[in-house]
């Protein structure tokens, strides 16, 4: 109980900043053009300067292997879930089908999972949490990418295998990780600019999802029979089965390690797919729909998912 209690104070003080993101919108404080630049300073500058500022701690041993063991369970995590939408997650209409299996696999883990991780588990979380969004950038931009195209994986494109490689999770990483293996600590002229910076993420990510929730419309998700078990399944079945597969290693791995990423995987459905469903003409009101959907029902999920994980895991 007090675990469920922990969580859902850290998840009511997200949902409050968004409420004020919320707020923003319907006051006309801001608009879709600066909500966009702030996005972009999000994914393109916060959320490498929070991947480096993590990553400055001494070296230890046994952290370097659970970032190793984080990246082979979050690869492995996303496959099954991958397996799954690809056999059971069907409509006729392919153009909702592939948004409703984007939606089943991707979790907002970045703009929802980081902040939560830094709230309940700390710097430590935020450390581990960051593997499971480097996981989503890979796999995002290469099954999700041709699943939204229509597309087998060996049609990946040369700018598709550029992102895949190169994005702002991997750059931190690129630059953090060296940074620790050397114990290395940047000059306080560097490391404190990062660190104001990679305290913009919380803030700025939940005022977003706020605005973006107060222009939501659920129609179209009411109307597709897929979608309740897209919701399902991203929000309750597939954290809990996360937590089934780590069970039986609570005692050989990192708690921190298995608690962050079953907080990444309990996240609501990933803005992205909605970034993609426009892109690609697909159908972007049900994206709109679960993602705004998955975003207010996760108020209830997370905080029982999170707390079961914290005591058996």
């Amino acid at each position: 109980m007090a675990n469920l209690i922990i969580v859902a104070t850290q998840v009511g003080v997200l949902f409050a900043l968004m409420a004020v993101g919320f707020a923003c919108r319907k006051l006309k404080l801001l608009d879709d053009a600066a909500v966009k630049g702030l996005v972009n300073v999000l994914v393109l500058i916060v959320t490498p300067c929070l991947v480096v500022d993590c990553f400055q701690r001494p070296f230890a041993p046994e952290q370097l292997k659970s970032l190793g063991v984080a990246f082979g369970v979050a690869l492995a995590a996303h496959a099954g879930v991958i397996a799954f939408a690809t056999a059971f997650v069907r409509h006729p209409a392919a153009d909702s089908r592939k948004v409703l299996q984007l939606a089943t696999v991707f979790s907002n883990a970045g703009f929802m999972g980081i902040p939560l991780e830094q709230a309940v588990f700390g710097a430590d979380g935020v450390f581990f949490g960051i593997v499971y969004v480097v996981v989503f950038n890979l796999l995002f931009w290469s099954w999700g990418y041709c699943t939204m195209r229509g597309l087998g994986l060996r049609h990946l494109g040369v700018a598709q295998l550029r992102t895949v490689c190169v994005n702002p999770g991997t750059v931190g990483l690129a630059v953090g990780l060296p940074l620790f293996l050397c114990s290395a600590r940047l000059p306080t002229v560097v490391a404190q600019p990062i660190g104001f910076l990679a305290g913009l993420n919380t803030p700025v990510a939940m005022l977003v999802i706020g605005y973006y929730l107060a222009g939501a419309k659920f129609g179209r998700v009411r109307t597709c029979g897929g979608a309740s078990l897209a919701a399902f399944v991203r929000l309750v079945a597939y954290p809990l089965a996360l937590v089934a597969a780590l069970y039986p290693f609570r005692h050989a791995l990192d708690r921190t390690m298995m608690r962050a990423i079953v907080t990444a995987a309990s996240a609501p459905v990933a803005a992205m797919t909605t970034i993609f469903a426009a892109k690609y003409g697909r159908d972007v009101d049900l994206s709109v729909g679960l993602v705004s959907g998955t975003t207010l029902l996760s108020i209830f999920t997370m905080p029982p998912v999170i707390a079961l994980a914290m005591a058996v895991l």
